[in-house]
């Protein structure tokens, strides 16, 4: 049985949520960001003992069709920018498609209808986050960040680093309120 659980966006998102289903005894197959798959169905009650104990941890079960279909959007994107930079020179629209066997025409329509932005709007944001988290570190010069994160040149990162933050990338860099935003929350 496959469970869809939304605001799963990391490893130790999973470890939490494997450790709940644990706790209740469900043996995973396989626990991936926002989808687990379990050996077994599961009972009415556990489920709703599960989402109890999830809730508060800031989780949620998901249940209809579009919402999935939503959460997994974002959680390819997520993994994409945050765990495989290696990858971040394929075209976005086919690694979609690709990875969720729909057109995607349909996946851009349904993302925006529910959330209110555009599939590369949520993916710029979550770059623009990942840079934001890069500069902090300080570990890489401005330009190692622009190729790591397959941005054409610096000056690129540098605008879209300005449009969305009001910020240059240095000035964020040096100002001491480096607002980060949650990634379950862009």
């Amino acid at each position: 049985m496959t469970l869809y659980i939304k605001n799963m966006v990391c490893s130790r998102c999973k470890m939490v949520v494997k450790s709940e289903l644990d706790k209740l005894g469900l043996q995973t197959i396989s626990v991936e960001l926002g989808e687990v798959e379990l050996q077994d169905d599961i009972t009415d009650s556990q489920k709703e003992i599960l989402l109890k104990n999830l809730q508060p941890l800031g989780f949620d079960l998901i249940d209809d069709k579009k919402t999935k279909t939503i959460e997994k959007i974002k959680n390819l994107i997520i993994d994409l920018v945050h765990h495989k930079n290696s990858e971040l020179k394929v075209n976005l629209s086919d690694y979609l498609a690709e990875n969720l066997n729909q057109d995607y025409n349909s996946l851009s329509n349904l993302f925006s209808e529910i959330e209110n932005t555009t599939i590369e709007k949520y993916f710029i944001s979550q770059k623009i986050e990942k840079v934001k988290e890069l500069l902090i570190y300080d570990e890489h010069s401005l330009s190692e960040i622009a190729d790591i994160l397959n941005y054409s040149n610096v000056a690129h990162l540098s605008n879209q680093f300005k449009k969305i933050t009001g910020f240059t990338p240095t000035s964020f860099k040096q100002s001491k309120d480096k607002n980060r935003i949650q990634i379950e929350n862009l």
